[in-house]
């Protein structure tokens, strides 16, 4: 497979600087960019099937007429929230 290139990039020293802060033992500036781009895209990509599969059951809700309150899916949330607090050690 023929490789590619992404587009060169200036950025401001403070950035350049930052990366290589946090680069891992043996990891090179450029593989630092290359698992950036990917994981961007990647995530991209799941947010994106995320909103598709949202609008999908938002309109078969619709279609439905099944939906659940949203007062009653916070109220909910809070009882186990409140639960789990209510169990939770408390910290020395």
């Amino acid at each position: 497979m023929k490789t590619a290139t992404l587009p060169s990039l200036r950025v401001e020293p403070e950035l350049r600087a930052a990366a290589e802060s946090v680069l891992v033992e043996g990891e090179s500036l450029s593989g630092f960019i290359e698992a950036s781009v990917r994981e961007s895209i990647e995530r991209r990509r799941v947010r994106a099937e995320f909103i598709v599969r949202g609008l999908a059951a938002r309109e078969e809700a619709r279609l439905s007429g099944d939906y659940v309150d949203a007062d009653q899916v916070l109220e909910k949330l809070q009882r186990k929230l409140d639960a789990a607090r209510a169990r939770a050690v408390p910290a020395k």
